[in-house]
């Protein structure tokens, strides 16, 4: 797609804000059809579906963060002059058409494009069914902005296709992709992977782990705990695994008092061998997959640890690479704990909660990403772009 210059592009976001503010009715209405739709057997998802008028104003709030970003394009990375008299200058570039697969959250259809067209990038965005209604109106207000500022919807598209047709588009794509974000579980992920003929960054399942070192606070432990487990179940920082060390003072006492207060909160138990001698009403683990497993519901497991180490080796084995955190008074201990679990963010004495473009900083985020290449953590603006070199000579041949 042409560079566009950076007044342009701020000024298609300008005309989305105003868009966005001008149609949250018919916007509501859309969101409306979609929900009557949905099975809400299903709380996570329906949670990550509704649109409301709070939801629409963090949508303008996150294109207004957005466009007040400096632009990422035309970045100088490096320069430098060699001894021939070559300049040699790296600077950013859009990667060109990116492809984000997601399900049920409209406000990606925001946050996605809004970073995807700032970093000149062109946008296929391929929604799950159960939020067709909510992404049409939402790409028709996008459309709206474009064409106001003459510029042609292809930026951003919106894909419908079932899975049968993604697979063909994905294994012989109408057009050249530079890169695809699935943006969800395991399966999702390996499909993608399966049958693209491009880049994909994978923006990985959460797992994610909370270890209480025996020189924890367990006030603030527990603060921490139930934030991070109950606050949004269906967001993918939610917390689903905590490791006691069985050295922590009171330690009987505190795990009980633990699952009696998770149990108050409605969030249900599975336990290791030893912790069952202190919770013998919980549900014992069977099968080591529930290691594995993103629960994405008011569900989580307590298990017991000899010491940090074996906290650590847990969670390098079965976490989803996204985010663990460390309650402990011991800064040392922290520090350790955080140079060795392989995760993008690592926490101490602090919520996995917030793993978040916004709360983090970089403002509006594609996704999560648990890869280690190109980028790791929230993808925001500066990491939607890929580096060009601009080599300027005066007639210089290689020897």
């Amino acid at each position: 797609m042409k560079l566009l210059d950076t007044k342009l592009k701020n000024s298609v976001l300008q005309t989305m804000i105003e868009i966005l503010d001008r149609d949250r009715k018919a916007i509501l209405n859309a969101n409306n059809k979609d929900l009557d739709l949905f099975d809400k057997d299903d709380r996570a998802m329906y949670d990550r579906l509704i649109v409301d008028d709070k939801k629409v104003d963090s949508m303008i709030t996150s294109v207004k963060e957005v466009r007040e970003q400096e632009d990422p394009i035309g970045q100088v990375k490096t320069s430098r002059t060699l001894e021939n008299g070559l300049m040699v200058v790296n600077k950013t570039a859009p990667f060109g058409t990116i492809m984000i697969i997601y399900e049920s959250r409209p406000d990606v259809t925001i946050e996605a494009a809004v970073l995807a067209f700032k970093a000149n990038n062109k946008i296929l965005l391929k929604g799950g069914k159960e939020a067709l209604y909510s992404n049409k109106a939402l790409v028709e207000c996008w459309h709206e902005a474009l064409e106001k500022n003459g510029l042609n919807r292809d930026w951003i598209q919106l894909l419908t296709m079932d899975r049968s047709e993604t697979q063909e588009f994905l294994k012989n794509p109408t057009e050249k992709l530079d890169l695809i974000v699935p943006r969800g579980g395991d399966k999702l992920i390996a499909f993608v992977k399966e049958h693209a003929k491009c880049a994909v960054l994978v923006s990985g399942r959460g797992n994610n782990f909370l270890y209480v070192d025996k020189n924890a606070d367990w006030d603030k432990a527990v603060k921490v705990i139930l934030n991070a487990k109950t606050q949004k179940i269906s967001a993918c920082n939610a917390l689903d695994k905590i490791l006691i060390n069985e050295e922590l003072p009171n330690y009987r006492e505190r795990v009980k008092d633990l699952g009696d207060l998770l149990k108050a909160k409605e969030v249900s138990l599975l336990v290791d061998t030893k912790t069952r001698k202190i919770l013998p009403d919980e549900n014992v683990i069977e099968d080591e997959a529930v290691w594995y497993e993103e629960f994405l519901a008011m569900k989580g497991v307590i298990g017991t640890v000899v010491d940090m180490n074996q906290a650590i080796d847990k969670i390098n084995k079965y976490s989803g690479g996204h985010s663990a955190t460390i309650m402990t008074q011991d800064k040392t201990t922290a520090m350790e704990f955080m140079e060795q679990v392989d995760n993008a963010a690592v926490y101490h004495n602090a919520s996995t909660r917030f793993t978040d473009g916004g709360q983090m900083g970089v403002g509006a985020e594609l996704a999560i990403s648990t890869d280690k290449l190109h980028h790791r953590g929230p993808l925001g603006l500066e990491q939607l772009t890929t580096n060009k070199y601009y080599v300027f000579g005066d007639g210089q041949v290689r020897d």
